[in-house]
């Protein structure tokens, strides 16, 4: 997440600039920052999004730098009129932090029966009646969130900033691997460090629409984990069993 870093430092420099130059008299303006976060899923989008929330109320932007996670089914209702209702009490929620609606593309939709653009033009009026009470990030996959933000005119304007998070690397996946291991108090077997950087390659290489990052690489340590104890519930009664035996993951374990 380099790239990310980056854009966040560059936006923690700009506020705390901004910041000092109120403190000296000068003129500012509240920062109106809304993100666009767009990336498959497992990449970090919710967890950025906490990053972001609490920076924003360190530096003093937002009072109290909640995190407001919602999707298309906390907003849009089945009636006409209740998603507004919805909308706006989510917004309400969000006040002094931020909004972070998960597959925002999900609101677009061609059916005049859907109630997703009520949601959207109810989100655009509380972006500007409450524009720098509460920041907004709407995240999804790349091409999606293109047509989100194609639904209404307002929404590219107001959301100013876009963050692409890449797709976790093979050397990514292994370090993942390494530390859900180590949260875990588990040792990694020397055959098993040298077929991961080729397992996460191959897999990295044949990913498709299923691949989740972080997500599909947990999954994986959660299938080795299931294998190990497979293979460690034959020794429990033997009492030489001791603690480096009973948390090592072995080649045998990594047969997926």
């Amino acid at each position: 997440l380099s790239a990310i870093k980056t854009e966040l430092r560059s936006l923690a420099n700009y506020l705390r600039v901004e910041k000092k130059r109120a403190e000296l008299g000068g003129k500012t303006s509240k920062p109106e920052i809304h993100f666009i976060f767009t990336g498959s899923p497992g990449t970090g989008k919710t967890t950025v999004a906490r990053i972001v929330a609490k920076i924003l109320k360190t530096l003093g932007i937002l009072p109290r730098g909640q995190l407001i996670e919602v999707d298309r089914g906390k907003l849009v209702a089945g009636y006409q009129g209740q998603t507004a209702i919805n909308t706006e009490k989510v917004v309400n929620s969000a006040l002094g932090g931020v909004l972070f609606i998960d597959e925002a593309y999900s609101l677009y939709s061609e059916s005049p029966g859907d109630f997703g653009s009520e949601a959207i033009n109810t989100l655009i009026k509380r972006l500007e009646d409450d524009k720098g009470k509460f920041i907004c990030i709407a995240a999804g996959y790349t091409n999606e969130m293109n047509i989100f933000l194609s639904m209404n005119s307002g929404l590219e304007s107001r959301f100013n900033r876009t963050i692409h998070f890449e797709d976790y690397t093979p050397e990514e996946m292994v370090q993942i691997f390494m530390k859900m291991a180590r949260d875990s108090e588990m040792t990694i077997d020397k055959e098993v460090e040298v077929k991961l950087p080729i397992y996460f390659t191959e897999l990295y290489d044949n990913r498709n629409e299923s691949f989740a990052n972080a997500r599909t690489v947990r999954n994986i340590f959660g299938r080795v984990k299931q294998k190990q104890s497979d293979r460690i519930n034959s020794m429990l009664d033997n009492p030489d069993l001791t603690a480096e035996q009973l948390n090592l993951i072995t080649i045998q374990d990594f047969d997926l």
